[in-house]
């Protein structure tokens, strides 16, 4: 049964038609007595509420009902619906357990899939998930691993992936976030879709709107033709929206309208255009910490994190190095034409033990950069150490050079011209930004991203 609560009868009624349509019993509330009346005689599987449930009423009292009913059934899911000029007051109904919002006026589509989403969720997750039994049920063949931990994680995928409840990957660099994006996508109902990936740390400000909404011809100066925007390309399909944690507040703002109303407007259009899409998102920073400094909106990452995936680093699971070490041989034996090749044992034990900051894609280029230097076809711990210094260590740079392929990651090559353009320029933000081509903003999250000690200009 869905418990609807609002004194407006038209509201109850257009409500209740939506819902008795799909297939879900319904009962009515108008506010606190009869909801509780409601409670006394049955419990509701989810529970729909106004945050203004009556005109005589603030959103004060709907967020103490929330309370109320919180504290009397606990695994109930609880989805809100209040106007855009009260999102604020919907976060801290999330804050207070509320499992989604809603916001008036809604998408029916939209407000059914958000219910459909939060009964899924509250099921009972199953106990002792196993890999030979999840890959039976899912398509996870890209994620190795049989860590607990990770065993965890795809269980969760598996419940979450056939909603379209969205989806915050948090974890460092190298963890693979990339990869269970597309098992999200790739074990939904849109899998037949697009899957759009967009790296938002790679898109300035002014270029967020074109990128991700589009534009029409003469929008601005170099505007020839219309262009596509990624959201519309992922219409119907799932938006990998990678590095969040890096958009400044302006493109908060922007990317919180089209993930609130599913709806947007081309640079230079006034014509609204409506999405359906799976927004699915991705950070290797710490977005609770950033809300609590100001720096990323607060509704927003409400919007985003409903459901949260930490991946582990990879020294977090040890157990899984030597599956990965042959799931990457047994590729490279392809790609290089050499079946017999093979890793020891005792090199399996010694990388298990070797330091990997940057976690599986670092062990990716230390087992590759090894087959392609060695001529052994069984791969011993001195093959891997040979040429560990060089991948390690940071190399020097001659003034117009770049180094070997193979012995810098792009993250290690920024962060060593970040360095270099901060001591060359005195460690002064501001002419370190224009050296750099990038926003202060921008230099400011890979400051704080590589540890880099900084004082404000």
């Amino acid at each position: 049964m869905l418990l609807i609560i609002d004194d407006d009868i038209a509201i109850q009624t257009s409500l209740s038609l939506l819902f008795r349509k799909e297939g879900f019993p319904v009962r009515l509330a108008d506010g606190p007595f009869e909801t509780f009346e409601v409670l006394d005689q049955e419990t509701p599987e989810a529970i729909l509420l106004d945050m203004n449930f009556s005109v005589d009423t603030s959103g004060d009292d709907g967020l103490r009902l929330l309370r109320r009913i919180r504290e009397r059934l606990p695994n109930v899911p609880v989805i809100l619906i209040t106007g855009w000029g009260s999102i604020d007051l919907a976060v801290e109904g999330m804050k207070a357990g509320a499992k989604d919002f809603i916001t008036k006026p809604w998408q029916n589509d939209h407000l059914v899939q958000s219910v459909r989403t939060a009964l899924n969720l509250a099921q009972a997750a199953p106990a002792s998930p196993n890999r030979r039994k999840l890959d039976q049920q899912f398509q996870f063949e890209n994620i190795v691993g049989e860590d607990p931990n990770l065993l965890d994680i795809l269980t969760t995928i598996g419940r979450v992936a056939p909603t379209d409840a969205p989806v915050l990957i948090t974890g460092e660099s190298g963890t693979g976030k990339e990869l269970i994006a597309e098992a999200i996508h790739q074990n939904s109902r849109r899998k037949r879709q697009a899957f759009v990936k967009v790296n938002l740390g790679g898109i300035s400000s002014t270029l967020f709107e074109s990128e991700l909404f589009g534009h029409v011809r003469g929008a601005f100066t170099d505007a020839k033709t219309d262009r596509v925007g990624r959201f519309e390309l992922a219409n119907k399909g799932s938006i990998f929206l990678d590095e969040i944690g890096d958009l400044d507040p302006a493109s908060q703002v922007k990317l919180l309208r089209v993930l609130q109303d599913r709806t947007f407007e081309p640079l230079g259009s006034s014509k609204s255009r409506t999405v359906d899409v799976r927004v699915i998102c991705a950070t290797n920073r710490n977005l609770e910490e950033m809300v609590s400094k100001g720096q990323f909106r607060e509704d927003l990452f409400y919007r985003i994190n409903l459901i949260t995936v930490r991946l582990p680093a990879l020294r977090e699971r040890p157990g899984d190095i030597p599956l990965l070490v042959n799931y990457f041989v047994s590729n490279l034996k392809t790609i290089y034409n050499r079946p017999d090749l093979r890793v020891s044992a005792t090199a399996q034990k010694w990388l298990k033990n070797l330091p990997l900051p940057g976690n599986i894609r670092q062990l990716k280029n230390v087992v590759e950069r090894t087959v392609l230097l060695s001529p052994n076809d069984e791969l011993q711990t001195d093959d891997f150490e040979r040429n560990l210094p060089q991948m390690t260590s940071t190399p020097h740079l001659a003034p117009h050079s770049l180094p070997d392929v193979g012995t810098m990651t792009l993250e290690e090559m920024e962060y060593q011209m970040i360095q270099r353009a901060m001591a060359f320029h005195q460690n002064r933000v501001a002419k370190v930004a224009r050296a750099l081509g990038i926003t202060r903003f921008a230099l400011y999250r890979r400051l704080e991203k590589f540890g880099i000690p900084y004082a404000e200009d």
